[in-house]
C-alpha cells in the first residue's frame, strides 16, 4: 500500500524570544516544528523531512516523535550556523526583528544516505537554504504539493523552476516575494501561480484574514481572522499552511480549518493547551465556522481607508510611542495621515489670528479619513478635541493611551477601541475598518 501519511519538509531551528522588561526569554524548536505542532494538535499523523544542525538532530527527532511524527527523515545537515532565530517582537505589532544568527555562514549539506520521499503524499514544503530542485526529484510524480513561499523564496524564478509540480502556493503579506510582486496589485502574483500550474493560491494577510484564490475558476474565498490577545505569532503561518496542505477535504474547507488552528496557535505556546483548544475548535462544523464572522480586510484595500493620526506629533517633541504606532500601522499597509506633517506646524507662540488655516486644514483632513488613531500623550488638548470631533462625525476612533493618562468616561466610551497596549489597538483598528469595508460593500 502506498504511504498516505503527509510529510512536512523544512529546516529545524531554535526560536529564541528575547526578554523584555515585562516578559521572560523563551526558547522552543521552530521552523518546520511549528507546522508539526499544528498537525499534532489537530489529531493528524505526519512525517518530517528535516534539514537540521547535527547538535539538534536527536532532540528534534525525540520531540517530534512525542508530538505525532511517525517518521523523522534527515535530509541534510545545516553547517556553519546554529540555526538560531532571535525574535524581538513575537506579537508582530510591526516588523518582528528576526535575526538569523550567522545566516551568511550557513550551508546545507545533503544527507549521504539514500532518501526515499516517493512514499509520501501530500507534501508540504517550507523552503530554506537547501536545494528545492533536489527535494522535488525525490518526490512521487503527481504528489499533491503545497509550498509556503514565505520562506527563502526571494524571486519568481524559484517557483518557475518548479512548474508543473506544485498544486498550491501559500504566501503571506510579510514575505519578500509578496513585497516584490504584489504589494500594490495582487495580479502579478496570481499570474505567476497560474504560470507554474498551481490550482490555488492562499494569501495570508495577517490580522486582515486570508484570501483563497481558485486559479481555475477565478473564485475568491474570504477567510476571516478572529482577533484576540496575541501571545505569540511566531509559527502561526506555518501551522496554517500545514493544515491547509494536508486536509482531506476541499481547498476551501482546508483554508477554514487552517485558520482555526492558526488562531489557537497564536494564543498559547503550551502544547497541551494548544491540543485541547484545537480539538474543541475542530468539532465545530465548517459552515458554522464560516458564519461566525470576524475580520476581513485585504491588504490592497487598506490604503484606501485612510487613518487620521490625532497626536502631539510636533517637531519639538520626541514621543517614541507615536513613532512606534505609525510604524506599526504602516507595516500593515495602512495610509496614516499626519496633519502636523502635512498641513504645517504653528509656532508655539503664534498669534491666535494666525491659527485658522491650520484648524480648517486639519478638520478637512479629518473629514477625508475613514478613522482616527489617537495617541493623547500628556493629555494633549488638541488630540482630545480631535477625538471629540471624530466621534461627532461618526468616525471610529481607536485610542492608544500608552501612559494610561486618559482613562476617563468620554475618551474610553467614546472610542471604538481603547487600550494602553498597541497590539490591542491594532486589533481594534482592523476590526473597525473591516466593519466599514463590509458596510461599503453592501
Amino acid at each position: 500500500m502506498p504511504e498516505t501519511i503527509p510529510v512536512l519538509i523544512g529546516e529545524v531551528t531554535v526560536d529564541f524570544t528575547m526578554p523584555t522588561r515585562t516578559t521572560d526569554a523563551k526558547v522552543r524548536l521552530g521552523g518546520v516544528a511549528h507546522a508539526a505542532r499544528g498537525l499534532w494538535a489537530s489529531g493528524r499523523d505526519y512525517s518530517v523531512g528535516a534539514f537540521c544542525p547535527a547538535y539538534l538532530v536527536e532532540q528534534a527527532r525525540n520531540y517530534l516523535a512525542q508530538h505525532g511524527c511517525q517518521e523523522f527523515v534527515l535530509l541534510g545537515e545545516v553547517t556553519g550556523a546554529p540555526n538560531v532565530i532571535a525574535i524581538a517582537d513575537v506579537k508582530e505589532v510591526g516588523h518582528q526583528g528576526y535575526e538569523d544568527i550567522l545566516r551568511d555562514e550557513r550551508r546545507v549539506v545533503p544527507s549521504c544516505d539514500h532518501v526515499d520521499l516517493s512514499r509520501f503524499d501530500p507534501v508540504v514544503i517550507f523552503p530554506g537554504r537547501y536545494d528545492l530542485g533536489e527535494v522535488f526529484k525525490q518526490l512521487k510524480p503527481g504528489a499533491r504539493v503545497t509550498i509556503d513561499a514565505a520562506y527563502d523564496v526571494d524571486g519568481a524564478d524559484v517557483l518557475r523552476s518548479l512548474t508543473g509540480r506544485i498544486d498550491s502556493v501559500v504566501i503571506s503579506t510579510s514575505s519578500i516575494l509578496f513585497s516584490k510582486l504584489a504589494s500594490s496589485d495582487v495580479a502579478p502574483l496570481l499570474d505567476l501561480a497560474k504560470c507554474i500550474g498551481a490550482k490555488q493560491l492562499l494569501l495570508k494577510e495577517n490580522r486582515g484574514g486570508s484570501r483563497l484564490f481558485d486559479l481555475g475558476t477565478g473564485a475568491i474565498e474570504y477567510i476571516t481572522a478572529t482577533l484576540d490577545v496575541t501571545m505569540n505569532s511566531v509559527g502561526v503561518g506555518d501551522a496554517f499552511t500545514a493544515v491547509f496542505g494536508t486536509f482531506d477535504g476541499s481547498a476551501r474547507d482546508a483554508a477554514w480549518r487552517g485558520m482555526q488552528v492558526a488562531t489557537v496557535y497564536s494564543q498559547t505556546t503550551w502544547p497541551d493547551d494548544l491540543q485541547r483548544d484545537i480539538e474543541r475548535e475542530l468539532r465545530i462544523p465548517i459552515e458554522v465556522v464560516r458564519g461566525l464572522g470576524g475580520v476581513t480586510l485585504p491588504w490592497h484595500v487598506r490604503p484606501g481607508l485612510q487613518i487620521y493620526l490625532a497626536a502631539p506629533d510636533f517637531s519639538y517633541a520626541d514621543h517614541i510611542e507615536i513613532n512606534a504606532a505609525v510604524a506599526a500601522l504602516e507595516y500593515h499597509n495602512f495610509r496614516v495621515r499626519r496633519p502636523v506633517k502635512e498641513n504645517g506646524e504653528a509656532k508655539r507662540e503664534a498669534p491666535v489670528e494666525s491659527l485658522s488655516p491650520y484648524y480648517f486644514s486639519d478638520v478637512q483632513l479629518l473629514r477625508e479619513c475613514a478613522a482616527v488613531f489617537a495617541i493623547p500623550i500628556e493629555r494633549d488638548p488638541g488630540t482630545l478635541v480631535e477625538i471629540g470631533l471624530a466621534i461627532e462625525m461618526g468616525k471610529p476612533v481607536v485610542t492608544f493611551d500608552p501612559r494610561s493618562e486618559n482613562r476617563n468616561t468620554m475618551v474610553v466610551r467614546g472610542s471604538t477601541a481603547y487600550s494602553s497596549d498597541l497590539d490591542v489597538c491594532l486589533n481594534g483598528t482592523f476590526d473597525a475598518l473591516s466593519k466599514l469595508e463590509r458596510g461599503a460593500d453592501r
